[in-house]
């Protein structure tokens, strides 16, 4: 396991965050504490840990001043005499369902005043300092994203900024009974069950959203092991509906049996109630009430605004998007993903509508995105990513096309290398941009 570090500077009452950029790799768009992780280069430095940082790993004090060099321009030892107390205040270790795991450790480093730092701008897209009741109220209206290691922190500084404790940051389930939750965004708790899907994914994100009236949405656990698990943790919470973007199994894998449980109706588009009987039979939904959703309909509220739907086809024909009216946040289902790739294949997919789908999300600009696999991220730039991707890569198959390779040809030149497992999947996809192509070309 991996180990990074980050810095918690304090003066006074205010604390220092950054909010990353959302083109970043790692949890693009969050608030965070500056840091980083430990290097090889950190591991095997023989840098000389200065008295004030008490017992602190080498390889640790290593990895933060370079970090706070890097992000902050600012300087650890050359600035020692700026800070009043260097005290450890928690561990956080990465979930086990996380395939990238790390042990970040949290510094509390309290300074005389207020250090005026010249953030990286690569790195940071705002910065400054401010109190932890104040961050913490900005996250409680849904206005940022945050990592429950980070909320946990700022619900302890905001309580006592000089708290002794070394607290444990680690996610707080127990995987044996129930699957895990995190709320980056507040409002929207996103629970990860084990799923039948697409790999390299392997959960889809199953979301709870409204406090009046509460959905449930896309609950797909794998298994009845699963489902158990499911049920435990919500039982600290209350359904009123069930709802399903659409019509693919791992997006609604034993949805009936918690609509029975619960009592309460499904949500759905008419498409992908038809298509979910053509496949699973017309006594799917037997005994079960249903409720059929189209665009600018409301399903609920989320922390006072009206949560729109909005029809989004081109993964899948009948695909329903959700957002407050704020625009706050995009739960745009298989729109993207932050864990592998969207596939476009027929009957239900079409590329053309695909683009389209991409373009408008894009063109409303939510403040944050949530993908049903991977994180919530902040901004559109992975849509927009997304769709220059895609276009590019038609830009290749249309070409391909022309000099007359076959579609198996085009498969190994486009997806040079692929997994043997993907490759009826990346032909499905390109078969839609062919179907794109011919079809602009008349």
């Amino acid at each position: 396991m991996r180990e990074s570090i980050s810095a918690i500077f304090t003066s006074g009452e205010d604390i220092f965050s950054i909010r990353r950029q959302n083109y970043l790799k790692a949890f693009p768009g969050y608030t965070a504490f500056p840091g980083g992780k430990v290097d090889k280069e950190d591991r095997e430095s023989n840098i000389t840990v200065p008295s004030v940082f008490g017992d602190l790993p080498s390889h640790l004090y290593s990895a933060l001043s370079r970090e706070m060099k890097e992000e902050l321009n600012f300087d650890l030892c050359s600035n020692l005499e700026s800070i009043i107390s260097i005290e450890d205040v928690g561990v956080a270790i990465t979930p086990e369902f996380n395939p990238y795991r790390f042990k970040t450790h949290f510094l509390r480093i309290e300074l005389k005043s207020p250090v005026k730092f010249e953030v990286d701008s690569g790195e940071a897209m705002s910065f400054g300092w401010e109190s932890a009741t104040s961050i913490l109220e900005t996250y409680k209206r849904g206005e940022i994203l945050a990592v429950p290691p980070t909320v946990k922190l700022l619900e302890n500084l905001a309580l006592d900024i000089h708290f002794k404790e070394v607290l444990d940051l680690s996610l707080e389930h127990n995987p044996e009974t129930e699957v895990p939750m995190i709320e980056s965004i507040y409002g929207v708790k996103q629970f990860l069950p084990l799923s039948h899907t697409f790999p390299p994914a392997n959960r889809t994100n199953c979301f709870l959203i409204g406090e009046e009236y509460s959905v449930l949405i896309d609950p797909s656990p794998r298994d009845e092991a699963e489902l158990s698990k499911l049920v435990t943790h919500l039982k600290k919470y209350k359904v009123n509906e069930v709802f399903l973007t659409h019509h693919h199994p791992d997006h609604h894998e034993y949805a009936v049996e918690l609509a029975k449980l619960y009592n309460v109706e499904i949500g759905l588009s008419r498409d992908t109630h038809s298509r979910i009987l053509s496949k699973h039979g017309k006594d799917y939904f037997q005994d079960l009430s249903l409720k059929y959703y189209k665009e600018g309909d409301i399903l609920t509220k989320s922390l006072g605004s009206e949560v729109q739907i909005f029809e989004v086809p081109g993964h899948d024909e009948g695909q329903l998007a959700l957002a407050p009216k704020n625009l706050n946040w995009f739960l745009v289902g298989d729109l993207i993903q932050t864990v592998g790739t969207v596939v476009i294949g027929a009957p239900e997919g079409d590329m053309a509508k695909y683009y389209n789908s991409l373009k408008r999300v894009i063109d409303l600009s939510p403040t944050f995105v949530i993908p049903s696999h991977g994180i919530a991220i902040g901004g559109v730039n992975k849509l927009e990513t997304t769709l220059k991707h895609r276009m590019m890569r038609e830009k290749k198959i249309s070409e391909l096309l022309e000099s007359g390779c076959s579609e198996d040809e085009i498969l190994g030149i486009v997806y040079e290398g692929l997994d043997e497992r993907l490759k009826l999947y990346a032909l499905k996809t390109i078969r839609a941009h062919i179907t794109k192509i011919l079809a602009e070309r008349t």
